[in-house]
């Protein structure tokens, strides 16, 4: 074999060696994930099926953290603000087996004791993001009395990268950035989580509450195995390449 080629062979040595390194690699981050996951869905399970308890109090709210707290299901009373309603935008839920493309109708409600909760007073199929139709769906929910509420203690998220800026004209977001939403909206102070609500349901069943299963894919396996075999497939070609050469010299 010659320099040129023991060169050239050397380089792709080395480049296919990079490559199965990182392929495993892949492949056992895999692994990790399904083991997260596993634990992830067992956690929210667990927490789903608890029976609710109070809501905590206001001077309780800065301590609450989404490891800990997240799902946790609560019972409470308070009463919807007439406040502007806001759209969160959504095309389906990995807690909710029965919602497509829509809206979500977010609502601030007053506590007996002072403050403001943030309620995700369901589902609305709204897949023009319509504001009558979302206006029409929440303001019977605005009658100044109180309401018994069941719901799930969730965590707001930010707006990424790749989000699309609100639609301020509709009232429209695509994240649910409460912080945001308060701010836009004259909201003023809110807790920093929000109520998925799963009771009571509306007369009319829209907006759509209800309670949250999960439904969260676990497809890890799958993809380390493909992630594996793609390593051994590109070490079977180097080999195979390999055996050639040194025949052939």
């Amino acid at each position: 074999m010659t320099k040129a080629k023991s060169r050239g062979g050397f380089g792709l040595a080395l480049f296919t060696l990079i490559m199965v390194a990182l392929l495993i690699g892949l492949g056992v981050w895999q692994l990790q994930r399904r083991t997260e996951k596993r634990a992830l869905i067992a956690i929210l399970s667990e927490r789903l099926a608890e029976k609710p308890s109070s809501l905590p109090n206001q001077a309780d709210w800065a301590a609450l953290s989404p490891p800990k707290d997240e799902f946790r299901r609560v019972s409470f009373s308070a009463t919807y603000e007439s406040r502007p309603d806001a759209m969160i935008y959504t095309f389906g839920s990995g807690v909710r087996p029965d919602t497509g493309l829509g809206t979500w109708a977010f609502l601030p409600a007053q506590l007996p004791g002072g403050g403001t909760v943030i309620v995700n007073t369901g589902f609305v199929q709204n897949t023009m993001q319509d504001r009558g139709q979302q206006d029409r769906a929440v303001s019977p929910l605005v009658t100044g009395q109180p309401v018994a509420m069941t719901g799930y203690l969730r965590f707001p998220e930010k707006a990424g990268l790749l989000t699309p800026s609100p639609a301020r004209d509709k009232r429209l977001w695509f994240s649910r950035d409460i912080g945001a939403m308060a701010q836009a909206l004259g909201w003023e102070q809110v807790a920093p989580f929000y109520i998925d609500l799963e009771a009571p349901v509306p007369a009319s069943g829209v907006p759509k509450p209800g309670p949250l299963e999960v439904h969260l894919k676990d497809d890890h396996l799958q993809y380390a195995i493909t992630w594996f075999g793609l390593a051994a497939a590109v070490g079977f070609t180097f080999g195979a390449w390999w055996r050639s050469q040194r025949r052939s010299t």
